[in-house]
């Protein structure tokens, strides 16, 4: 069965003429009129009564329209998958810092799995400074990086990562309503650096002090940070993401403090202007849920 025969008859219908719907599919009026005319000999049934330029279904019509609709519809879809698959390249490599290597990735890529079956991931993780390089030379189709602007690249906000204090199970500031720098100056602190302006803005905090904070240690990672505040061996301001697991056992927990309200990891997407859009997109969409469902959690 034609389906350009299916898609004339849908048509007529829609518009109510045979001039109308010839208008809109660029035909000729007798070109849809034969088109309608191969379609009843296919179906050996009159679709059409016609009186002088009126038009209405005949019953076999009226029976045939859901499933003309049906089919046309199905087959536009197909198009759109079929030219949606052909945007995408057969292996998306994607670069990420650490933080969201180990914490964003392993949601997001599976979800994206479903959606693209055909595809396979490459993950690199590196700084932002090395992923924003590989992105612009093409060895890289998409980044998960610190916000950053650049001319040509795509930029686009994927999430906000709230800083928090974290403490151990059994600590005394938990319960507690309201905390001053200097107590929590007083206890041993770990510190992760990362060299982001959001973790100076932490290290002002205790700039007022007239003794410096006890900081015992100090790491680069955020997983080892996380599991010295498991082993009690101090407290620390931590990213929420990373953390959401111990939240949920409750073998970590937040504490409220006024002053780190507003302070976050802020993470963008990047890719190359005008490439790799259509993943660019849907991927953002996705980070931006999973992290809201986090942050709804923690």
């Amino acid at each position: 069965m034609n389906i350009e025969n299916i898609e004339a008859f849908v048509y007529v219908i829609h518009y109510g003429s045979f001039n109308k719907a010839a208008e809109i599919l660029f035909l000729s009026q007798p070109s849809v009129t034969a088109r309608i005319q191969s379609l009843e000999r296919e179906l050996d049934s009159r679709l059409f009564e016609r009186v002088g330029k009126q038009i209405s279904l005949t019953d076999e019509g009226k029976k045939f329209l859901p499933y003309a609709q049906q089919l046309l519809q199905t087959f536009q879809k197909s198009k759109i998958e079929l030219k949606q698959k052909r945007t995408l390249p057969n292996e998306l490599r994607v670069g990420c810092t650490v933080s969201v290597s180990n914490y964003i990735m392993p949601t997001i890529i599976p979800k994206l799995k479903q959606k693209y079956p055909d595809v396979k991931y490459k993950l690199t993780t590196a700084p932002s400074e090395e992923i924003i390089n590989k992105v612009l030379s093409r060895e890289l189709d998409v980044g998960f990086v610190r916000n950053i602007s650049h001319p040509n690249l795509l930029s686009a906000k994927a999430y906000e990562d709230p800083i928090r204090l974290y403490v151990y199970e059994g600590h005394p500031f938990i319960g507690k309503d309201s905390l001053s720098i200097d107590e929590i100056g007083e206890y041993p602190l770990v510190f992760f650096e990362c060299g982001s302006l959001d973790w100076m803005r932490i290290h002002r905090l205790f700039a007022s002090m007239s003794q410096p904070p006890n900081i015992e240690f100090q790491t680069d990672t955020l997983e080892t940070a996380k599991k010295l505040v498991l082993s009690r061996v101090g407290i620390a301001f931590l990213p929420s993401l990373c953390v959401e697991q111990e939240v949920k056992e409750k073998k970590l927990f937040p504490i409220h403090f006024q002053e780190v309200s507003g302070i976050s990891l802020q993470t963008n997407m990047i890719a190359l202007n005008g490439e790799n859009g259509l993943w660019f997109n849907h991927a953002l969409d996705l980070c931006k849920g999973i992290a809201q469902s986090i942050q709804d959690q923690i």
